[in-house]
């Protein structure tokens, strides 16, 4: 048996489901398009084999096509997934605690969220008990330009992705406030890289301030966001930076909860 012939005998030993299941993981773990020689070329599978799995978890919405019709991403059958497996039992239940106790810390209403294609998917939130609040459910998606975690997320996400989503994004002003020039919105993502944390400085609404900081897996990936918010009437920038630390602190518990 020839080396080719070796090579396309191993690449070919699991299952199909096992190797549907690395081709999602190589694209959840890549955090951008891969085509369809990438897939083959990582995963030591042949063309052919690559094609059938991608033509398969294309049908069932587990991948989809990019703007490049040649170049996969992740599907929103896999997006749901994800979010219903971060929201499954013990796990969720843990997270939800390390909220309760910031809230009862910093007095303000927090929220955990995730970033979902171009926008930001809220995975949970614990209301401070004020009357004047801003009601986002769980499930729900806000912009990336304008909220301090979505501007989190783009600082943190690798260049090339943050140049493309950018470039494709419609900067919709939500407010004065609103950077709705994609220089300056790059600019504020320099700013908030440096930093390491993000203000919405009532970009997204209205009267409302909020303070972001990220949650990283193992590797210092950002997989997540924790903020804050509140109206500027209660919150100015400056008090919420004083809450920066006890943000922090959280993160990194919710770091182990990933």
């Amino acid at each position: 048996m020839n080396e080719k012939n070796v090579l396309n005998s191993v690449s070919s030993t699991g299952s199909s489901a096992e190797r549907s299941l690395r081709l999602l993981a190589r694209l959840a773990k890549e955090g951008r398009a891969l085509s369809l020689a990438d897939l083959a070329a990582d995963l030591a599978l042949p063309k052919g084999t690559a094609h059938r799995l991608c033509a398969q978890l294309l049908e069932t919405g587990f991948i989809a096509r990019d703007i490049n019709e040649r170049d996969f991403i992740v599907g929103p059958a896999l997006r749901k997934l994800s979010f219903d497996t971060l929201n499954h039992g013990t796990v969720r239940s843990l997270r939800h605690q390390v909220l309760s106790e910031l809230v009862q810390q910093v007095g303000e209403t927090c929220n955990f969220t995730t970033l979902d294609g171009a926008s930001v998917l809220y995975l949970d939130r614990v209301e401070a008990p004020w009357p004047w609040r801003l009601t986002l459910m769980v499930g729900e998606h806000v912009p990336l330009h304008c909220t301090a975690s979505g501007k989190l997320f783009l600082a943190l996400m690798p260049a090339k992705q943050r140049d493309l989503l950018v470039s494709e994004l419609t900067l919709t002003p939500m407010t004065e406030a609103t950077l709705t020039s994609k220089d300056a919105l790059l600019q504020e993502c320099a700013n908030i890289a440096r930093a390491g944390y993000s203000l919405d400085r009532q970009e997204f609404i209205d009267g409302l301030l909020a303070l972001a900081v990220p949650v990283c897996d193992d590797s210092g990936i950002m997989r997540a966001a924790l903020a804050v918010h509140a109206p500027v009437s209660r919150l100015s920038a400056e008090q919420a930076l004083q809450r920066l630390p006890a943000l922090q602190v959280a993160a990194q518990r919710l770091s182990r909860l990933l």
